[in-house]
């Protein structure tokens, strides 16, 4: 029966691991264990503190007297448990969230739509939310926009088979229903780190955007992961952009994307980040390390619809693999209108977060992996943000894409970004 220290909410106290080599019970075998889950970890900590006899997981549950896992399909399929006291703090980056998932080869990343990501713009229309309408400006909105973000999430929960994840995380969410909209994007944000069904959904799905054949599919989405996707953007806390950091962050490409990349810096084109993008050692748009559950690694994210330019491509030798430095901007200048991949949709409805002006570059160098899973390797990506043009905004409207869906020109003049920092 375990027994030791007891569980709590947080991570940082006690992690739950499982005997996963082919043959648990082989005394011949090398022992090898796997852990759970964060969000595994939380519903077995919950059940332990508790003194319950079994946590219930999606696909098994925990037998705490005997200290076994147990398949939910198959009662004779069992493998031992154990709790150990560990400290992630002190855990090696995560693989999966500091090194981009593969993605298509003629679209490794999105277009350049201003400076807020489609999904934003259509989940804000879908809630049936005006322009001026965001849970930082209108607290009376958390509520709804958190109990909607908590069906959303139970209910892709159930479509992928992760119920039991799912309705932990929407518990969670919905315990700050009623709190500050500060606390809510912190709760957001805890659970965005949390390694769990939750972000590689979001993520995978807003890497759709800007392609015609999946428009439908990300479009599905809105309902269920909109809500979320909003409380996440819009971050009623950082609220200046900090300057003069460096970011880090892999992706794995194949060679025909890295010529991309090469194209676009030889023709100076923009291309935009389409996800919640999740970076290393750095400061930039949002800093989310002390929301995680892994602060050493200084989580920061790059929220959708910033946009970058590719500095130059370069193959380092000594480590066999592709350096990309990446030029950020948060705010966009029209000057650069001809060069934007817009997402068009006839007749589309404009809206003024499509405001462009000229705010912070970034130096960013992605590293091109030609990654080894078991040698726990990792490329990086290194940022330099500079603050070159402040003030200035164009003064011309020709230098405005009116085509651009996504755009208001009644906004062209408008004197602050959506951070309330004058332009």
């Amino acid at each position: 029966m375990l027994t030791g220290s007891s569980a709590s909410t947080s991570l940082k106290d006690v992690d739950w691991i499982w005997k996963s080599n082919q043959n648990p019970w082989s005394e011949s075998e090398p022992e090898k264990w796997s852990h759970y889950s964060d969000v595994e970890n939380l519903i077995i900590n919950e059940a332990f503190s508790n003194k319950q006899p079994h946590a219930m997981l999606d696909d098994c549950y925990i037998d705490f007297e005997h200290s076994l896992q147990i398949l939910n399909t198959d009662h004779s399929q069992k493998r031992p448990i154990k709790q150990v006291v560990r400290n992630r703090e002190d855990k090696h980056l995560r693989e999966e969230r500091f090194v981009d998932l593969p993605v298509d080869s003629a679209r490794p990343f999105g277009g350049q739509y201003g400076w807020v990501s489609p999904f934003i713009i259509e989940i804000r229309r879908a809630l049936g939310l005006s322009e001026n309408q965001l849970p930082s400006n209108n607290p009376e909105l958390i509520p709804m926009l958190v109990e909607k973000a908590a069906q959303g999430i139970i209910a892709e929960g159930k479509s992928m088979g992760k119920e039991q994840e799912a309705n932990k995380i929407a518990k969670i969410l919905t315990a700050q229903k009623n709190s500050k909209v500060e606390d809510v994007w912190k709760c957001c944000v805890y659970l965005y780190t949390l390694e769990s069904f939750l972000y590689k959904i979001l993520n995978k799905t807003m890497r759709l955007i800007g392609s015609k054949e999946d428009e439908q599919n990300w479009q599905s989405k809105i309902h269920t992961l909109g809500p979320f996707g909003l409380l996440l953007w819009d971050d009623p806390i950082n609220e200046r952009v900090v300057r003069n950091e460096t970011l880090y962050r892999g992706v794995k490409l194949e060679p025909e994307q890295i010529v991309t990349y090469q194209n676009m810096a030889a023709e100076k084109k923009y291309g935009s980040f389409q996800v919640f993008s999740s970076c290393s050692h750095a400061a930039f748009i949002a800093d989310v390390n002390q929301m995680s559950e892994y602060p050493k690694e200084e989580e920061q994210l790059i929220t959708p619809g910033v946009c970058f330019s590719v500095q130059r491509v370069e193959f380092d030798h000594k480590t066999n693999k592709h350096l990309i430095y990446l030029k950020l901007r948060q705010r966009l200048s029209g000057k650069h209108t001809s060069e934007i991949s817009t997402f068009h949709h006839i007749n589309r409805p404009k809206d003024k977060f499509d405001h462009y002006h000229v705010g912070n570059d970034a130096y960013v160098l992605y590293d091109n992996l030609d990654y080894d899973r078991d040698a726990d390797t990792m490329g990086h990506v290194y940022g330099n943000l500079l603050d070159e043009h402040p003030n200035y905004r164009p003064p011309d409207i020709d230098y405005y894409d009116i085509d651009n869906p996504y755009y208001d020109s009644r906004f062209i003049n408008f004197p602050y970004d959506r951070d309330g920092n004058e332009i």
